[in-house]
């Protein structure tokens, strides 16, 4: 029963991929007891009949392969068994380091099969990084590449480790794995709130925090990212982003999945835009998803040189630029479509196919969940803390959890801490128009007021990389002895432009063209940005660092008043 509750979700969002109404009006989450999406959808579905001989992975490159549905049900099957021979036994955690290769998608279906914790890591993490998640977060197998064993030496002995490749003494080689048989039995029942990824935060304000993740919640919680992507049955989807980061198994895992689709994977070595442009190209990929950071870099080439058979493009991980959408538009004919969600949750907010959009909003709500936004009194209003109902009050719409929503954050004592009460608070402010669009502001944490007004970073870095020297900004507070605190920004430059004075009175030059008064950045200084080990500026070290200076002027910043051609502001 199961299997088909979920099937019917997931069919009743592809018959209205075009309608978001009707989606968001007549979508209701399957109510699960007993799940296991790898074996009872991904084995029983999509690996069975003519179906299973459709390619499920495609990976170009480093690394190249091409498995279908019932090859990977198959080695998955393998790889679970030789696992629980090992001793990997159920509910407990196996940390999974590895970079795009086709063991990565193995691991994750065999763990799944056996009830056992997915912890995701990324490749550029440190020992001192891999010492923490060991710890905290419990981990009790290891898999990864034999070339991250350095990575390993001197932590808990009591891993075992499972190395793909050449590995040292001691550790287990993966390829030996897949001599175990291909028929899989499960010891027994898995619950659908049964624990099954651990996620640690990128940590852009503090020390990262533990994402528990069920059966339920990524699995077919991301039926809201399918319906997003606009993935459908035998599409192409290509989703840049690297393993170890929730967005990763959003739209390299379960939505396209879900949707039973195929995952492409372009390993380009270093990133280079016109490489990933022919992979595209060259491999029909239809359906596309990457952060802005790539989207930018794509707008430098000539698109329209590149016939692709694209049919869907999406964007995720911060908020994209309207310059960049109007580039795409203008060289491929098709609209860049934003989305919003967190590694707690699935894909909340988001302008899905036959939506009509608006720049600069990242959508509406999407089916399933049901968002507020609630301003400092916890009052609903226009613009406010983005806040997922939880419906445990009245409503006129049937209440309920969204299963998206993570179980919550593990403790340090290991326990876990649940999301109560009626609102999960993301920590992100949005407005909302009179047709119910939402637009980002910024981290609550981020928004700070300048002259008694309110300044939202991302507006004025919007308008800041629109700047043909400017590659990346942050804006944050800096004190002022009159205003109090007034918006500097930090600035790296593109290749070949130089940290001038010349550079610096264009840059607020186009400021000035752009925003009111109020808005404008009245300091500015050329420096790298401090990011997490995803990739997301830590504008928190920005602006600890401005508030150490006590009003010490720093040498490479430029102000407003250095410069006579703007002393009118």
């Amino acid at each position: 029963m199961s299997r088909e509750a979920f099937r019917a979700a997931r069919d009743l969002l592809l018959a209205h991929r075009t309608d978001h109404e009707a989606a968001y009006r007549a979508f209701h989450w399957p109510v699960l007891e007993r799940f296991n999406w790898a074996l009872d959808w991904f084995d029983a579905e999509l690996a069975q009949g003519t179906h299973g001989g459709r390619p499920a992975l495609i990976i170009t490159g480093e690394g190249a392969a091409r498995l279908t549905f019932a090859e990977l049900a198959a080695r998955s099957n393998r790889l679970a068994n030789a696992l629980r021979g090992l001793g990997l036994k159920r509910g407990e955690r196996i940390l999974l380091m590895l970079g795009n290769v086709a063991p990565l998608w193995e691991t994750m279906l065999a763990a799944m099969k056996l009830g056992a914790v997915v912890v995701p890591a990324t490749t550029l993490l440190t020992p001192a990084d891999l010492a923490d998640r060991f710890a905290r977060g419990r981990v009790r197998f290891l898999v990864t590449a034999g070339t991250e064993a350095a990575k390993f030496e001197g932590l808990d002995p009591a891993v075992h480790r499972i190395g793909v490749g050449a590995v040292p003494p001691g550790w287990t080689r993966y390829d030996d794995l897949l001599a175990a048989p291909a028929d899989f039995t499960p010891d027994g029942a898995t619950h659908a709130d049964d624990p099954l990824l651990l996620y640690f935060t990128s940590g852009t304000t503090a020390r990262p925090k533990l994402v528990l993740h069920s059966h339920a919640s990524y699995p077919v919680g991301h039926l809201s990212t399918m319906y997003w992507l606009g993935l459908q049955p035998g599409d192409v989807h290509l989703n840049v982003s690297s393993p170890g980061w929730a967005k990763h198994a959003w739209s390299c895992f379960f939505a396209p999945w879900n949707a039973g689709a195929a995952v492409f994977i372009a390993n380009l070595g270093r990133f280079a835009a016109p490489a990933l442009l022919d992979a595209i190209r060259d491999h029909g990929v239809t359906t596309l998803c990457a952060p802005p950071t790539v989207w930018r870099m794509l707008i430098q080439e000539n698109l329209p040189a590149w016939r692709t058979s694209l049919r869907e493009v999406c964007a995720a991980g911060e908020p994209l630029n309207p310059e960049v959408i109007e580039q795409v538009r203008a060289a491929w004919g098709m609209t860049i479509r934003d989305g919003y969600g967190q590694t707690e949750t699935t894909a909340q907010i988001g302008n899905p196919p036959g939506l009509a959009l608006k720049p600069g909003s990242m959508g509406k709500p999407l089916p399933g969940y049901r968002i507020a936004l609630l301003d400092a009194e916890g009052a609903e209003a226009d613009e406010g803390e983005v806040c997922i109902d939880l419906g445990q009050r009245p409503v006129a719409h049937p209440p309920g959890r969204p299963t998206g929503l993570m179980r919550g954050y593990q403790s340090e004592s290991g326990g876990i801490d649940p999301v109560v009460g009626a609102y999960y608070h993301t920590g992100d402010v949005a407005m909302r128009d009179a047709d119910g669009y939402l637009t980002y502001v910024g981290r609550a944490d981020d928004i700070f007021k300048a002259s008694d007004y309110r300044i939202s970073p991302f507006e004025l870095e919007s308008v800041l990389i629109e700047h043909e020297a400017v590659a990346e900004a942050a804006v944050v507070p800096a004190p002022d002895p009159l205003r109090l605190a007034v918006p500097k920004a930090f600035i790296t430059l593109v290749y070949g432009a130089e940290p001038t004075r010349a550079t610096a009175l264009s840059i607020f030059l186009h400021l000035r063209a752009r925003l009111a008064p109020f808005k404008r950045v009245r300091r500015l200084e050329f420096a790298e940005l401090p990011k997490t080990i995803s990739g997301k500026i830590r504008r928190v070290e920005l602006r600890r660092a401005e508030e150490a200076r006590a009003g010490e002027r720093p040498e490479a910043e430029f102000r407003v008043e250095d410069f006579p051609e703007l002393a009118r502001e």
